[in-house]
């Protein structure tokens, strides 16, 4: 870690402790962009970890910020007080512009409209899956240059997770890219740069704009299936399935963007984690590269560590006591799977990155209860085998600058990463 980083650090320190406790404002973007976040969630884990965010600090009002692990989980899996509706960010849907989506809907829809695509990450799939994976990743990796700094991001992590896509919705290889940048439209916020305009409302209508056309694309698909003999991707599942074949545009839109986001995103976010964790800890890269057997016990760590999505939301369906404070119905509470993930209380020694851990998969980053992430093991499968294969090519990958990080408290990702390869094995 450069020096720089180092006084930014210490600088993100000393203000999270010299502010007023109602003063903290997690969901402030310049502390993701900076990744300075750590200290205000170490602090209201210590001091306050259900604590209230009044009006003015979030343009979508006050909520609530859940930061302990025991806490995440109570909420988590109690969805009869928790509601997952009416969206699981902290933005409410806009009421011109609501995406129903499975993840955001409780039982029983929410139950029957998972079942109906969840046989694509089944055990057996991901069997027949796997020798297609490994030969992307392959063929990934064999391109790649040594010796000349190149883009990890853009290079491996987006190609690989958005080719696995296309092979899960069947959808044109060609046009692949466009399912990377349907699913960061869809998460984006003013300050990302993805948009013509920082302007907030013209961010949303070109949003609007472009998610349109994701659903005008993807209803193409769906008429091709809907009248052709079921198959197993997820638009012939969803258009064949009982639950989900008479779906509005708007549904159909809402949960092509959870597919899209939930196999994006988190996998992507992880493979360029990986990489980052091992150079900023060059004793566990050691410890990988002397027993690859460590690989699967090293990707939980990474998912651990990495977190991909800070947060969800939950809305209070009555009143109820959360870790001594009173939560009134209508409240929405978030989530922080990030800071959940480093509870020093839940997870020995958790700020640092350990690859044999005793317990890797004691983490929070897919979530817990009914809404536990459906490709969990669809993403383990990936890093797996990325790593297998980076192993036996590669002695180092070296990051060679700072990452640039995704402005936003949602996703917890990375826009850019240049690395590079010194030689081959």
């Amino acid at each position: 870690m450069s020096d720089g980083a180092i006084d930014l650090k210490a600088e993100a320190r000393a203000k999270a402790y010299a502010i007023p406790l109602e003063e903290i404002n997690v969901t402030d973007i310049e502390l993701w962009r900076t990744e300075s976040y750590w200290p205000y969630f170490e602090r209201l884990r210590k001091e306050d970890p259900v604590h209230y965010h009044p009006e003015g600090q979030h343009e979508d009002g006050p909520f609530w910020s859940v930061t302990k692990f025991n806490d995440i989980m109570a909420v988590d899996t109690n969805h009869e007080a928790f509601s997952s509706e009416p969206s699981i960010t902290i933005f409410d849907p806009k009421d011109d512009f609501t995406l129903p989506m499975f993840i955001a809907m409780d039982p029983p829809k929410h139950d029957v409209q998972r079942k109906t695509v969840s046989p694509i990450v089944s055990p057996h799939n991901l069997q027949e899956l796997e020798p297609l994976i490994r030969g992307r990743i392959q063929k990934t990796l064999d391109s790649l240059p040594i010796n000349e700094p190149f883009d990890w991001v853009d290079r491996v992590s987006i190609e690989l997770t958005t080719q696995m896509l296309a092979t899960l919705f069947d959808f044109p290889f060609d046009d692949r890219r466009k399912l990377t940048r349907w699913s960061d439209v869809a998460t984006a916020g003013p300050e990302s740069g993805l948009f013509k305009s920082t302007d907030p409302e013209e961010v949303e209508a070109e949003r609007r704009m472009e998610l349109f056309e994701c659903v005008d694309y993807f209803s193409r698909l769906w008429e091709e299936r809907v009248n052709a003999p079921p198959k197993s991707d997820l638009i012939s599942m969803l258009a064949h399935g009982e639950a989900t074949k008479n779906m509005d545009r708007m549904e159909y839109l809402g949960n092509l963007i959870l597919l899209i986001v939930g196999g994006n995103d988190t996998t992507r976010n992880s493979m360029t984690g990986s990489v980052l964790a091992l150079n900023q800890n060059p004793a566990e890269y050691a410890k990988l590269r002397a027993n690859p057997d460590l690989i699967p016990s090293m990707v939980s760590e990474t998912i651990r560590w990495q977190t991909p999505l800070a947060h969800m939301r939950r809305t209070a369906t009555q009143d109820i006591e959360l870790g001594g404070k009173l939560i009134k119905k209508g409240d929405k509470v978030i989530m922080w799977y990030v800071s959940g993930n480093r509870d020093e209380e839940v997870i020995a020694n958790p700020t640092a990155y350990i690859i044999d851990r005793e317990r890797p998969r004691q983490h929070m980053s897919f979530g817990f209860g009914i809404h536990r992430c459906v490709g969990n093991r669809l993403a383990e499968l990936q890093l797996r085998i990325l790593w297998e294969e980076v192993l036996v090519r590669f002695p180092e990958i070296k990051v060679v600058e700072e990452p640039v990080r995704v402005p936003s408290a949602f996703v917890k990702g990375y826009e850019k990463m240049m690395v590079s390869i010194p030689s081959r094995l």
